[in-house]
């Protein structure tokens, strides 16, 4: 699954994507329900912050997208949820790293995890609009996950789809609508591209959110 995300070079935003990222700062734990940066299409690209948890237009209640955080790619196009996203309502969400944890017995150790040049990159992402009783729009987005390559596999069984720039051409254009070429963008990022260290328990909780969640973790002796 992905459950945390780090923003720490949003001024690249621009440089890599085209697309003007004015008045974001660094994130270092960002955590689903808050506001977290992707890409759209409507037209054209552009950067806009949308609800992390998806929330289907259909949805009675918004605590729905508690639950949707993440959308397997293998069944994209056939959950409610997600099956009439993907064809008109895809997304790129922007990070240049995320966490996942490793469990040993009853404790987990988080892990951050980047590519090996460090650069910022786009995982591909659905998106909704749902209108509350108030008659409030809110646009939230959920991540899609595919099986875990060789690098993550020791924390856990997935992992968050990074699309490569080919394919994120593909992935926001309004014009694809075809599901099958579509879920096969799904695949997990080469492994020898991306890199892991263990950091401290601080990113837990994510009402830290600060340069410190990036500190690597003493080497434990046990």
């Amino acid at each position: 699954m992905c459950g945390r995300l780090i923003l720490f070079n949003p001024m690249e935003i621009l440089a890599r994507f085209q697309v003007s990222a004015d008045n974001l700062v660094p994130r270092y734990n960002m955590a689903p329900s808050q506001d977290i940066p992707v890409i759209i299409n409507d037209g054209r690209n552009h950067l806009v912050m949308y609800r992390w948890g998806l929330i289907p237009y259909w949805a009675e209640d918004i605590s729905i997208g508690n639950t949707l955080i993440n959308a397997r790619g293998e069944t994209v196009d056939e959950k409610p949820s997600f099956k009439y996203s993907l064809p008109r309502r895809r997304c790129l969400v922007v990070a240049d790293g995320f966490y996942e944890w490793r469990r040993e017995g009853c404790r987990k150790y988080p892990y951050r995890i980047t590519l090996k040049n460090n650069e910022l990159f786009g995982l591909a992402g659905l998106w909704d609009t749902w209108k509350s009783p108030d008659g409030e729009m809110i646009h939230s987005c959920t991540i899609i996950t595919t099986t875990a390559n060789e690098l993550i596999q020791p924390l856990h069984d997935r992992m968050p789809v990074i699309l490569s720039r080919e394919a994120e051409s593909i992935w926001l254009d309004p014009h694809v609508t075809d599901s099958r070429l579509l879920k096969s963008l799904l695949t997990p990022y080469p492994a020898d591209q991306m890199s892991l260290y263990e950091v401290t328990s601080r990113v837990n909780s994510p009402k830290f959110d600060d340069p410190e969640c990036l500190v690597a973790a003493l080497p434990r002796l046990f």
